[in-house]
């Protein structure tokens, strides 16, 4: 009996210190202030906050496992910025697939939407980078999880529906991303993603450059490639000098001679990446007479001869290291070009990578994601340019992909975006992206972005980083 009564007052002691807790705490004001309510997030904190006009812009920290598969195994601090504009708006998740810009930037699905913008710094581009870096844990589900993570801590806040979108490595990883993590996103835009389901048949590459653009201008880019590797004498002097000068290295890809090529073989695809049809006319139209500076600078102007020294590869090494593990890189034929002036032909990622970072090619990776996205998916669009290599090799949708699209750009290069499709295609598009936002059904010949266009803000120059 004394047990029972000691066992009852205990438990009446406990009931009354839970009520005073819990009223203490309802007394306590919710956070109001988007800062505050963003810092109460648990793993979240601030590196700092940059005004503009009509937004707040968050550049933060977010604590995540190095491994999502045995979280006690360490954390690392990843980047994240946040532009703001209310919560009662859809937000766009965004991620490049490389380093975050700390600049408030509004992507084309933002501007759309009207909404706000999560934006992720890939894991292993630096600072996002754990120390000491197990490269192993490099990989597309991990940095997949990575968003899983802070969709689920910020759902709480910005409670509204959310896109997830992405360039280039970035349209790939908004693709990895709803392929692991279907449930989270209400759909999925993505620019200009390759698809490289068998690393060793590229012939779709070698058919592109058959046919892009004009004969004219496909003559003058091949002839200045051509003549850069004829007088690969005289021009390699040029760069021992130009490497002095800027005090590049080339320990990584084994040699100036090697970095040299790997540049002048580079020229053609990087034209037709980031350049337009009506930019031949900056070429020069007779290569074979041509000075030596004339070739340099076109080339220099196009590939960038820093490109592969140590200092030029090193920002690029998580995206080298994944091409080599699990992406798949391109390798191309050139043609035009007499066998015994090409010494390495296109160069694997294996040689862009420090050689004490191990590296094992998974070719079933790509072939799960493609495999997945012919027959799920849902809520999908794809925007690929006309003139740009990479979508030589493309998503495609099957039977099973529900209120999904693939477009394409008329002569638009990797910065293809839906203002640039067809009319029919560019309504189409921005029609359902609004409405996987769950913002009010439009009729489709009328669909508009519902933000003004902003020259600071909106940015419509494609998407650098992503290289052969």
């Amino acid at each position: 009996m004394r047990k029972a009564l000691r066992w009852l007052l205990a438990l009446a002691v406990l009931i009354g210190t839970l009520s005073t807790a819990g009223a203490a705490t309802a007394a306590q004001p919710e956070a109001t202030d988007i800062k505050d309510r963003l810092l109460a997030v648990p793993g979240i904190s601030l590196i700092e906050e940059k005004p503009y006009p009509g937004y707040r812009f968050f550049v933060l920290n977010y604590t995540q496992p190095v491994d999502h598969r045995n979280p006690s195994a360490g954390t690392f601090q990843q980047r994240i910025t946040v532009l703001h504009k209310d919560v009662s708006r859809p937000t766009v998740f965004y991620t490049g697939g490389y380093n975050v810009s700390t600049t408030p930037s509004r992507r084309e699905p933002t501007q759309i939407v009207d909404g706000n913008q999560v934006s992720m710094e890939y894991r292993f581009f630096t600072p996002s980078r754990p120390a000491p870096a197990d490269w192993s844990k490099l990989d597309i589900w991990q940095a997949a999880s990575d968003q899983h993570r802070i969709f689920k801590a910020l759902k709480g806040i910005y409670s509204k529906n959310w896109i997830s979108t992405g360039g280039s490595k970035g349209g790939m990883t908004a693709t990895y991303y709803e392929r692991f993590y279907p449930r989270d996103m209400d759909g999925v835009v993505a620019y200009v993603a390759p698809n490289d389901v068998v690393n060793k048949e590229d012939s779709a590459y070698d058919r592109f450059f058959a046919s892009v653009g004009t004969k004219e201008c496909r003559d003058r880019l091949n002839a200045v490639q051509r003549e850069a590797l004829v007088r690969r004498e005289p021009l390699e002097k040029k760069y021992e000098a130009y490497a002095a000068e800027n005090g590049l290295t080339f320990t990584t890809i084994g040699g100036l001679d090697r970095a040299y090529e790997a540049v002048v073989l580079d020229y053609v695809w990087g034209f037709w990446q980031y350049s337009l049809l009506a930019d031949c006319e900056t070429i020069p139209a007779d290569a074979a007479h041509a000075t030596d500076d004339a070739i340099w600078t076109s080339i220099d102007t196009i590939s960038g001869f820093s490109a592969y020294a140590d200092q030029g590869l090193e920002t690029y090494t998580p995206y080298y290291y994944q091409a080599g593990t699990q992406l798949g890189a391109p390798t191309i034929q050139f043609p035009h070009v007499e066998k015994q002036y090409i010494r390495y032909g296109y160069q694997p990622p294996r040689n862009f990578v420090p050689r004490d970072i191990p590296m094992t090619f998974q070719p079933w990776a790509m072939r799960d994601v493609d495999s997945w996205v012919r027959h799920n998916a849902n809520h999908m669009l794809f925007v690929y340019g006309q003139n740009d290599p990479w979508g030589a090799e493309q998503f495609r949708l099957g039977k099973g992909a529900r209120d999904s699209y693939v477009f394409t750009a008329p002569g638009a290069n990797h910065g293809a975006r839906v203002a640039g499709l067809v009319d029919g295609e560019k309504n189409l598009a921005t029609a359902r992206i609004l409405d996987w936002a769950g913002l009010s059904s439009t009729v489709v010949s009328e669909a508009k972005p519902l933000a003004k266009f902003d020259s600071k803000l909106d940015r419509r120059m494609p998407e650098r980083g992503l290289r052969r």
